[in-house]
C-alpha cells in the first residue's frame, strides 16, 4: 500500500486507535485489581484485628496478654511480612514475634474509636506496610482501657500480585489487539468496496462497456454516483451538439464551397488560370478543415457506444470488392487471407473508414500487388495490409498520420486519411503501426479489440 493510500490511513488509524484504548484499558484493569486487592487486604487485615481483640486477656495486674496464638505462620515468622502490635497510651505493650526487635512507629491517632484507620508506614528491613488499625475500649475492674489493635502486611505483596495479573493480561490484550486490527482490516476492505466497484464501473464506461453507472450503491457513495452520471450526461449532449453543430457547418459550406470551385473553373476558362488556382487551393484547405472536424465529431460521438460490433471478415471483402474495380485496383492482384477474422468491438462504418482509408492507400501506391491477412492475438484482431510499393522515406514515417500531410501532391486526397484512422482506432483502444517492408513496399498493421461472443 502506498503512503497516500485511504485504506493505509484507515488501518493505521484504527490500530493506533486499538492500541490507545487497550493501553488505557489495561491500566483501568490494574486500577481495579489493585482496589480490589486492597479491598481483599483490609478484610483480610479487619478479620486479624478481630482475633487479636477476642484473644486480649487482662491479668491480675491488668497487664494485657494475647492467649490465643493466630493461625497464619508469618506472625511468628521473623521479619515474616505480617505484623502486628497492641499500644496503650502511646507505649507498645504487645507485639507479634514477625516484628522481632522493631516498635512501629504509629501515626497520630484520628477519629473516634472502633472506626478503622488505614495508612502506610516503614516496616523492618526498609519494608513498606500498609496497615490497618482499630481502637478498642476494654472495661476492666470497672475502668474502660483503649488498647491500639494495628495488623500491618508487607506491601510486596500487593505489588507481586499486580506483576503476576500484569503478566497474566498482556497477552490477553495483545491477542486482543490482533483480533481487533484484523477486524478493523476486515472493515476497512468492506468499507471500501463500493469505492472499487465505482473505479471498475467507470472503467466499464471508458471501455465502453456501460454507459452509466449502476445505482446499486450505499446511500453515502450514491452522491458521488450521481454526479458521475450526470457528468456522462452532460458530456453525451456537449458531444451531440457539438456533432450537430458540426453537421450544420458542413452543410452551410458545402454549397458555398461548390459556388466557388466553380466559380474558379470559369476564371480557368478566361484564361486567368493563376487566380483560379489559388481559389481552388483555399477550396481544398476548407474542404480539408471541414472533412477532419467531421470525422472527429463522429469519432467523439461513435466511441460512446458500448455496444460497438462489426464483422471484420465481412467487411473487409466488401472493401476490397469495392476497391478491386477502381482504376488502381484493377491493375493490382490481390491476396486476402481472413485467417481468424470474427466480430470487433468497432463501429462498422467506422471500421469501413478505418480498412478503406489504409487499403486505398495499398491500392494506390502498389506496383502490382496488394496482401491482406488476419490474425487473432488473444482479445486482439490484427490486421497487416501490405504492397510492393516503394515505400516511404524514413525520415518521413513519423510525420504520417498528421493533418494534412501528403507524401506525393501528385496522388489525389486530402492527407486526411491517416488521421482520421489513427483518431478513430484511438477512440476504440486499436493501434496503428506503419512501417516500410524490408523487402520492399510498405506495411499498415492496425491491432483492434475483439468483440468476444458472450
Amino acid at each position: 500500500m502506498k503512503r497516500r493510500s485511504l485504506r493505509l490511513r484507515l488501518l493505521l488509524a484504527a490500530s493506533i486507535s486499538v492500541g490507545l484504548a487497550l493501553v488505557l484499558a489495561g491500566i483501568g484493569l490494574v486500577a481495579l485489581f489493585d482496589r480490589h486487592v486492597e479491598r481483599r487486604i483490609n478484610a483480610e487485615l479487619h478479620t486479624f484485628v478481630n482475633q487479636i481483640a477476642a484473644a486480649v486477656a487482662f491479668g491480675a495486674d491488668g497487664t494485657p496478654a494475647v492467649n490465643v496464638p493466630l493461625a497464619d505462620p508469618r506472625f511468628a515468622r521473623p521479619y515474616g511480612g505480617l505484623y502486628w502490635q497492641i499500644d496503650e497510651a502511646g507505649q507498645v505493650v504487645l507485639r507479634s514475634r514477625s516484628l522481632w526487635d522493631l516498635v512501629l512507629a504509629l501515626p497520630a491517632p484520628e477519629g473516634d474509636p472502633g472506626h478503622p484507620q488505614r495508612y502506610d508506614l516503614d516496616g523492618p528491613q526498609g519494608q513498606a506496610l500498609h496497615a490497618y488499625e482499630r481502637r478498642i475500649v476494654f472495661p476492666v475492674g470497672g475502668v474502660e482501657r483503649e488498647l491500639r489493635i494495628v495488623v500491618a502486611v508487607d506491601q510486596r505483596e500487593l505489588l507481586n500480585a499486580r506483576g503476576e495479573f500484569v503478566e497474566d493480561i498482556v497477552p490477553a490484550l495483545s491477542l486482543l489487539a490482533l483480533v481487533l486490527v484484523a477486524a478493523a482490516w476486515l472493515q476497512v476492505n468492506v468499507g471500501l468496496k463500493p469505492l472499487e466497484a465505482v473505479r471498475q464501473g467507470v472503467a466499464a464506461i471508458r471501455s465502453r462497456q456501460a454507459r452509466r453507472l449502476s445505482a446499486d450503491f450505499p446511500d453515502e457513495i450514491m452522491p458521488l454516483v450521481a454526479e458521475v452520471n450526470d457528468l456522462l450526461a452532460e458530456q453525451d449532449q456537449t458531444v451531440e451538439r457539438a456533432r450537430m453543430r458540426a453537421a450544420d457547418l458542413a452543410h452551410g459550406l458545402k454549397t458555398p464551397l461548390t459556388i466557388l470551385a466553380h466559380d474558379a473553373e470559369k476564371l480557368r476558362r478566361r484564361g486567368e488560370g493563376e487566380m483560379a488556382g489559388e481559389i481552388e487551393g483555399l477550396v481544398k484547405a476548407m474542404q480539408r478543415h471541414v472533412d477532419h472536424e467531421l470525422a472527429r465529431v463522429r469519432v467523439a460521438a461513435n466511441s460512446r457506444r458500448q455496444e460497438a460490433r462489426a464483422d471484420l471478415g465481412k467487411v473487409l471483402t466488401g472493401i476490397v470488392g469495392a476497391i478491386k474495380r477502381s482504376p488502381q485496383g484493377e491493375r493490382c492482384s490481390w491476396d486476402l487471407d481472413l485467417g481468424v477474422a470474427g466480430d470487433v468491438a468497432v463501429d462498422s462504418h467506422d471500421l469501413a473508414e478505418i480498412l478503406g482509408n489504409l487499403i486505398d492507400n495499398a491500392a494506390k501506391w502498389a506496383t502490382a500487388e496488394v496482401r491482406i491477412k488476419t490474425v487473432a492475438d488473444g482479445p486482439v484482431a490484427l490486421v497487416a495490409i501490405e504492397d510492393d510499393g516503394p515505400g516511404v522515406p524514413p525520415d518521413a514515417l513519423a510525420a504520417l498520420g498528421r493533418r494534412g500531410v501528403r507524401l506525393d501532391e501528385r496522388v489525389a486526397g486530402t492527407g486526411l486519411g491517416l488521421a482520421i484512422v489513427r483518431e478513430l482506432l484511438e477512440a476504440y483502444g486499436g493501434q496503428l503501426t506503419l512501417a516500410n517492408r524490408a523487402e520492399g513496399g510498405f506495411r499498415a498493421e492496425i491491432r483492434l479489440p475483439r468483440r468476444i461472443a458472450d
